[in-house]
């Protein structure tokens, strides 16, 4: 493996609203009210998919920042108003309003965008390019960091990842499922989405599997593609990067019962190997 470079490494689930956590994941008998609370002080990070589905009001945001540490962060999916329309170069006004619906309440806790797309989104080169332009860099001097997943077939190609590495948008590797994997590094940022926890497993995934999936984020924060992972581009222009970059890995779907365990578990094994 790589020498580890200086980053930031954030390793959490998808929301913290669900039934089958209280009483494995959250103490029996914590209010409701309070998971928010208790998640993000056992976790680094949350991807929010409630902004997946409709807008939010700026007193959430606020509330969500008085509620977690200082060092925490959110990574929210973009609205699939924005996201699920024929043509993309359309999505200006539905990118703007998502931006001044009070996100940014969230300052310097907002981290990167999911911009999510559906499986039977096809690649269009001119259409997506027109996408990335409309993606603000910055908003009100807080730079805005952007990710794209992508579920079609289509875009396993240079082209796709030219244009993800032209605006500096990451490309979400998906992980452990059936969606097709594009591992490129095109940003200064990881994004992974782990969805093979499994109900076998106490932590979701095996011991083995986490220590490789632990390994792999740490070759990730020294700016390399880690072995085993599907890319488009050939490995002569995955190499030769000395940049620190920050890494966002989220358990997500596959038995969501053992996602926070699986993720609490990784955060772990990354604190142990960072003392040795």
């Amino acid at each position: 493996m790589a020498k580890r470079a200086k980053s930031d490494i954030r390793v959490g689930i998808g929301g913290w609203t669900y039934e089958p956590w209280r009483g494995v994941f959250y103490p029996d008998g914590l209010a409701q009210k309070r998971e928010l609370e208790y998640a993000s002080r056992h976790l680094t990070s949350i991807e929010v998919n409630g902004t997946y589905y409709g807008s939010l009001k700026p007193p959430t945001f606020a509330k969500w920042y008085d509620e977690t540490p200082d060092d925490f962060v959110f990574a929210l999916k973009g609205p699939r108003f924005t996201t699920n329309r024929r043509v993309l170069a359309e999505a200006g006004e539905s990118i703007e309003r998502f931006f001044t619906s009070g996100v940014m309440e969230l300052k310097e806790k907002l981290g990167p965008i999911n911009w999510q797309f559906m499986g039977t989104k096809k690649f269009d080169p001119d259409d997506f390019e027109a996408f990335l332009q409309l993606l603000p860099k910055d908003i009100g001097g807080h730079p805005i960091r952007h990710a794209v997943e992508v579920r079609h077939d289509s875009f396993k190609t240079p082209e796709f990842v030219a244009l993800a590495k032209k605006y500096a948008v990451a490309i979400i590797t998906a992980a452990d499922s059936k969606y097709p994997q594009i591992a490129d590094i095109t940003a200064p940022f990881i994004y992974a989405r782990l969805m093979g926890s499994s109900e076998k497993e106490p932590a979701g995934y095996s011991k083995k599997a986490i220590a490789a999936w632990t390994e792999r984020v740490r070759t990730w924060a020294t700016g390399e593609v880690p072995d085993g992972l599907s890319t488009v581009t050939p490995q002569s222009e995955k190499t030769g990067r000395t940049k620190a970059h920050d890494v966002f890995v989220y358990f997500i779907s596959g038995y969501k019962e053992r996602n926070p365990t699986a993720a609490m578990t990784m955060i772990e094994r990354l604190k142990k190997l960072d003392e040795t």
